[in-house]
């Protein structure tokens, strides 16, 4: 029998390889990080300055350009004066991957510059707050219209023309408005999180409800079942396992519209810490609470699907990548696991 493939078309990878290509898919762009950072003949475009020389306007540290650099070399070896010495360098925005994880160590060890702001540890609670209440708000009112909508081809005429429309709105054009409804705190900025995901979560799920197989709907119908029967008995929970994967992915696209919520009135959460790092020119820490924002959602994503694997085992046969981990932690059984079937004496 032949080993299978790298790259067959719809083939499973054996665990190993599966295992190996997701480790490779963040150790890819750290190992491309880590050339460009610390090989000076691939980038490197500017010079830190060692010893100014004679040069007035230099000073040791500054960071400038390698054609400007090099021009005033020329020039203090022309006029016999004492030349400014430097090694080649990244740009300050580009900080190197041991002075980013040294960051996100320091960033919440360190207290904040000036007094009055808040750690990273609490700007992060905060934005976690606006994700929660924004899209919990969101699910309350789109899961239930979107249902109605996949089910009922008259509310669904009603509904998702005007949805559709205002779903190419950019949510942030909302955030004059909504800081004028109500107020600057954290109420405007769950405002622009339930107006991103709302109207796709509308629309998204009634699409997934009209995947339901007629044959369940027409059978229930045969045995006597009423409209409300219909839609709680029968399409709900054959749609349940897509409306809860559904309901990751749309998670996903509340926290792509975090960093523009919290810009909202006054600034806060994780969107306050990066723009005062940036403005005190900290891009190690921006990189540090960029990388948290991601760590975190992946974190809650893969939670969410090993959940799913354990209520919806015939949907979600493929694993998710903690489940291993969760399992052991918790000594959970694989829900897919068959129990051994005991056969009855004769």
């Amino acid at each position: 029998m032949s080993r299978p493939r790298w790259f067959s078309v719809r083939q499973e990878l054996t665990p190993k390889r599966s295992r190996f290509l997701g480790v490779l898919a963040f150790m890819l762009p750290l190992a491309l990080w880590s050339l460009f950072s610390y090989i000076p003949w691939l980038w490197h475009p500017m010079v830190k300055v060692t010893d100014p020389g004679d040069v007035d306007w230099m000073r040791a540290g500054l960071l400038i350009n390698r054609h400007d650099f090099d021009k005033e070399v020329a020039t203090a070896q022309l006029a016999h004066t004492h030349a400014p010495v430097g090694f080649r360098a990244n740009p300050i925005y580009f900080p190197a991957p041991h002075a980013v994880i040294r960051s996100l160590y320091t960033a919440f060890t360190t207290a904040p510059v000036l007094k009055g702001d808040l750690w990273l540890h609490q700007s992060l609670w905060m934005s976690i707050q606006t994700i929660f209440w924004g899209f919990t708000i969101s699910s309350v009112v789109g899961i239930p219209l979107g249902i109605l909508c996949g089910s009922f081809i008259a509310i669904s005429r009603l509904t998702e023309p005007f949805v559709d429309f205002v779903r190419y709105m950019p949510a942030p054009a909302f955030g004059a408005l909504m800081v004028a409804i109500f107020g600057i705190q954290l109420e405007p900025k769950i405002a622009i999180i339930v107006i991103g995901t709302f109207f796709q979560q509308v629309l998204v799920v009634a699409n997934t409800v009209r995947k339901v197989d007629c044959a369940l709907i027409e059978a229930a119908q045969t045995l006597g079942s009423k409209r409300r029967q219909l839609v709680l008995r029968v399409i709900v929970p054959a749609s349940l396992p897509d409306l809860y994967n559904d309901t990751r992915i749309l998670l996903g696209w509340a926290w792509t519209y975090l960093i523009v919520a919290e810009v909202v009135g006054v600034s806060s959460g994780i969107s306050f810490f990066i723009n005062q790092q940036a403005k005190y020119r900290n891009f190690d820490n921006v990189y540090a609470a960029i990388i948290i924002i991601g760590i975190l959602g992946l974190t809650i994503d893969q939670i969410l699907a090993f959940v799913g694997h354990r209520l919806f085992p015939w949907k979600n046969p493929r694993p998710s990548r903690i489940r291993a981990f969760l399992g052991k932690l918790f000594g959970l059984r694989p829900a897919s696991a068959e129990k051994p079937v005991q056969l009855l004496p004769q």
